[in-house]
């Protein structure tokens, strides 16, 4: 997510902080605002010298899959995601067997919201590491955003197998398990993280309270 800048958090304030008047407030920051936009200017300038530098590696090295996988990283720290896509198909082209470039690719896909896009390479990299479960995760969130949820669950269960300490996958299986209407299985896994003292199960509470057949479910 983009950074919010002091002049962001200031035009939500419903007055002036520290009881001052908004005209002396207003001169009382001017300097850090000016200041702030001197910083912000060189923010954009550095980004945009390492996606230069970034370039002029693959330029003069055309057959360097990694310098490609590097310029793609850059381009997605910058959320210019079409051009980190291009650049991760090219170290791919270069190198099929450069793991790193699927499970980025994916990703970026992921952000751009184009799930169907970037299933395909998030099922790729479970398939290079199927034990991983991170990776296991990361499919089961892809089928999710699909609204597959059954594909979705036996990936979840898959991540859990191989890390049953898991909570974020437990979390979302039972998410899953709501949305596919089956409020009991959801509900054990609701009473796991409770004995856990887990932050999850008061939001998985939430959720169950609105689900199919409860009080605050459609």
């Amino acid at each position: 997510m983009p950074e919010k800048t002091l002049s962001y958090h200031m035009s939500h304030l419903p007055y002036p902080p520290c009881g001052l008047p908004g005209g002396k407030l207003r001169k009382l920051l001017r300097p850090f605002m000016v200041l702030l936009c001197i910083a912000s200017l060189a923010g954009c300038q550095n980004k945009e010298a390492k996606i230069r530098d970034l370039q002029q590696t693959v330029w003069t090295n055309p057959e360097d899959a990694r310098g490609y996988l590097n310029l793609g990283k850059e381009y997605s720290r910058q959320q210019r995601y079409d051009e980190a896509i291009e650049a991760y198909r090219r170290a791919i082209a270069i190198e099929p067997g450069l793991d790193e470039a699927y499970s980025a690719l994916g990703a970026a896909y992921f952000n751009k919201k184009e799930y169907s896009s970037a299933l395909p390479w998030m099922q790729k990299r479970v398939e290079l590491a199927p034990d991983d479960s991170l990776r296991q995760f990361d499919l089961g969130n892809v089928y999710y955003q699909l609204k597959r949820y059954d594909d979705a669950i036996s990936a979840y269960r898959q991540a859990i197998d191989n890390s049953y300490s898991f909570d974020e996958a437990w979390y979302t299986l039972a998410i899953c398990q709501i949305k596919a209407g089956r409020m009991d299985e959801a509900r054990k896994i609701h009473a796991l993280l409770q004995k856990k003292n887990n932050y999850l199960a008061v939001a998985l509470e939430r959720h169950l309270q609105n689900g199919p057949g409860q009080k605050g479910g459609k």
